[in-house]
């Protein structure tokens, strides 16, 4: 289970990561002028107001004001937690990340069950592996996996293993309470049994190598058992979200130029064997907008792979909901139907793996397949065909980020439909979005405070923290609105020294302060960038002034009113005195 992050560690990593590459890889990226633009990918919108800064590491959106660093910019975009995110930029810069393990936000009742699961789940796979080598009965796996050209390399580097046909294996060398939890055991009449007997085992590892759960592929075939069997949902394992055979994908090459995604276990490892290593398989369920958030973060391009018999084409076109879903302008699908009578495994073993590698290679590119789908379902020929078209391409065309493949797909459908969707399409999606957008804030010319204008400098600049350190300030002699919020913000640059904006939000992430950050480093400060030292000596001397004047003023109605104390009577000689 990880821990606590350090701080330094992620300060390092907002240096090392260039917001502008990670989100040009999600949502195409266009220079404009010392920024970056693009449509907003968090709101509707046709002209772009989405703003990406370089040197202060900062997107903003006019639009919608969705604003923040590189780790706001994926939780956001891609649904993650923070940890997920901060793991995703590590991944993507090929470092570890150095957790501390003595705290956590989980309470220490429910760490230590879930690190009580982690290590059982860990124990069992050993404990399977053994059983392959040891067991009495190990000759039936044995023989299977070599029948199917398993070599013992390959095993190892899968860490499979043999669940023998017994029904209480585990529960002598483990706990069984816990053996339940982790999904182990099954409960009937009245007691516990084995939920894996006479299978092949697949420990199923994360990311970061951790097992979670397992898969098993029965050895005989039978009518009344199903022929691959997967753990059940628990604290550590939930099938919508993981894929077989990443971690060992990502340890052969941690950036892939593609991922193959294939229905079973053994079709990854078969693959494997001969040379295809970037294969992974979906869990047993249609495959999940997280299953392929998950891939996209390693790769730009996934290829699905299906049986070409009629649940093979029907598993791919339920694929599609999930797809387009998630695809953008940097992203491309493609889709694979094998012959009729083999799935990759059989195939890849029938043609050998330079066949096979050309069929990737001539996989079909998402539009065509979607495309294809229609044509091959539909009369379109006629009016009712057509309509039929848009009405069934609807759902999912609504589901398309704002990107140059949308556009082009809707003039390919309105070639096949001889209809212009997009009107219709836009229609349905601004109706559908009306209860969840705010109305558009009216757009009108301020005038920003010194006091706001001196600040947001500073937090977009963090840099010139130096020329207050030059010249500091005395805070008792300044009087105006937001005094606390100034002076807090300015204290902490001169502790944490933030090299970038993106560093400074960070450390107010989950504070009150929070908003109030992000608004001084979205505040548009019309100064060239070559001019921002000046600029910021010019507002701040005349700020400074206007404060002292203010705390004067104040001092003086104070005095006639009630009177000053010795320390504030002090204070306003001073000020006067200057």
């Amino acid at each position: 289970m990880s821990g606590r992050i350090p701080r330094q560690f992620i300060d390092e990593l907002l240096v090392r990561v260039d917001i502008v590459d990670v989100i040009d890889s999600h949502v195409p990226l266009k220079k404009m002028g010392a920024n970056y633009s693009a449509r907003c990918p968090f709101h509707s919108e046709k002209t772009p107001s989405f703003s990406v800064n370089q040197n202060r590491q900062f997107f903003h959106c006019f639009g919608c004001h969705a604003s923040g660093n590189v780790i706001t910019f994926l939780m956001d975009f891609n649904h993650l937690t923070f940890i997920e995110a901060i793991e995703e930029l590590a991944a993507l810069c090929g470092v570890d990340i150095p957790y501390e393990n003595n705290t956590n936000s989980l309470a220490p009742q429910e760490k230590n069950k879930l690190l009580d699961l982690q290590q059982l789940l860990s124990h069992i796979a050993t404990f399977y592996s053994q059983q392959l080598k040891q067991h009495p009965q190990k000759e039936t796996a044995v023989n299977y996996l070599k029948g199917r050209g398993i070599h013992g390399e390959t095993a190892r580097d899968f860490m499979l293993g043999y669940a023998p046909d017994e029904w209480q294996i585990l529960s002598p060398h483990f706990n069984t309470p816990l053996l339940c939890e982790a999904g182990m055991l099954a409960f009937k009449n009245d007691q516990y049994y084995e939920r894996f007997r006479q299978r092949i085992m697949f420990p199923i590892r994360n990311k970061r190598g951790l097992v979670i759960g397992f898969g098993g592929r029965i050895l005989k075939d039978d009518p009344k058992q199903p022929k691959y069997l997967n753990s059940p949902e628990t604290p550590l394992f939930h099938k919508g979200n993981e894929v077989y055979g990443l971690y060992e994908l990502l340890k052969k090459n941690t950036r892939p130029v593609r991922i193959l995604v294939v229905e079973g276990y053994m079709d990854v490892v078969t693959l494997a064997q001969n040379g295809i290593t970037y294969a992974v398989a979906a869990l047993g369920t249609s495959l999940s907008a997280t299953q392929l958030e998950l891939l996209f973060r390693s790769t730009p391009e996934i290829i699905l792979c299906f049986d070409g018999d009629k649940a093979g084409k029907e598993a791919a076109w339920r694929a599609m909901d999930a797809v387009f879903s998630v695809i953008n302008d940097n992203r491309q699908v493609r889709v694979l139907l094998l012959p009729t009578e083999h799935d990759p495994d059989s195939l890849i073993r029938t043609e050998g793996p330079e066949a096979f590698s050309a069929r990737i290679a001539q996989a079909t590119m998402l539009s065509d397949f979607f495309c294809a789908h229609f044509q091959d379902t539909l009369n379109l020929t006629s009016i009712e065909g057509r309509a039929k078209l848009v009405n069934q391409a609807k759902p999912y065309l609504l589901k398309l980020a704002d990107c140059f493949f949308k556009e082009m797909l809707f003039k390919k459908l309105h070639e096949l439909s001889q209809f212009d969707v997009t009107p219709a399409l836009e229609k349905a999606m601004h109706s559908a979005q009306a209860q969840s957008l705010l109305p558009p804030r009216q757009t009108k010319q301020t005038r920003h405070s010194l006091e706001r204008l001196t600040l947001a400098m500073l937090v977009q600049y963090p840099h010139l923290i130096e020329k207050l350190n030059d010249h500091p300030i005395d805070w008792e002699t300044l009087d105006f609105s937001g005094i606390a919020i100034f002076k807090a913000i300015v204290q902490t640059i001169q502790t944490h020294q933030p090299a970038t904006t993106a560093q400074l939000l960070e450390f107010y992430r989950d504070k009150p302060e929070e908003k109030i950050i992000n608004a001084l480093a979205a505040l548009p400060i019309l100064v060239p960038e070559t001019a921002v030292d000046t600029e910021f000596n010019g507002a701040l001397n005349q700020f400074l002034v206007h404060a002292k004047q203010t705390r004067i003023e104040k001092l003086l109605a104070q005095e006639t009113a009630v009177g000053l104390d010795a320390h504030e009577k002090a204070i306003l000689r001073q000020l006067l005195a200057r």
